[in-house]
C-alpha cells in the first residue's frame, strides 16, 4: 500500500492543488478549492500531509510555500493504479476504450503513433 491511498479525500484534493500549481501557500490552496474548509483546517491538513511526508514546505518572508516531495511520475502512476482499481476492475484495456470514446481525448496521428510503438514494445517484452 502506498502513501496516496493513506490520504483521504481532501489530502487528495490539497495534493492535486499542489500538484498542479507545483508550489503554493494555504491561501492558494484555500483559493483554488471549490468547496474550501477554512484557512485554518486546510493549514491544518497541510501540516499533516507535511508529517505523513507528502509535502515539505519553505519559508518565504512570513509565509509557507509547500511543494511535493513525491515526483509527479510517481504521483501519476499512484493515480492511475487507483483509477484502475476504483472504476476499471483493474482492467487497463478498459480504461484506455473509455478514454477513446472521450471527445476531448482526441489523439493526433503523431499521438496514435507513439501509443502504438509502446503496444509495440509492450508485447515484445510480453506485458
Amino acid at each position: 500500500m502506498d502513501n496516496d491511498t493513506k490520504l483521504s479525500r481532501r489530502e487528495r484534493q490539497i495534493m492535486d492543488i499542489v500538484y498542479q500549481r507545483g508550489r503554493a501557500t494555504v491561501a492558494e490552496v484555500v483559493e483554488s478549492m471549490a468547496d474550501a474548509p477554512s484557512y485554518s483546517a486546510v493549514r491544518a491538513m497541510m501540516g499533516i500531509l507535511e508529517q505523513k511526508g507528502q509535502l515539505r514546505h519553505e519559508q518565504v518572508g512570513a509565509r509557507y510555500v509547500y511543494l511535493p516531495t513525491v515526483p509527479v511520475s510517481k504521483a501519476q502512476r499512484s493515480a492511475l493504479k487507483r483509477l484502475l482499481t476504483t472504476f476499471f476492475n483493474g482492467s487497463a484495456r478498459d480504461a484506455i476504450a473509455a478514454l477513446a470514446e472521450l471527445p476531448e481525448a482526441r489523439l493526433s496521428k503523431d499521438e496514435l503513433s507513439t501509443l502504438s510503438k509502446l503496444i509495440e514494445q509492450s508485447k515484445k517484452e510480453g506485458r
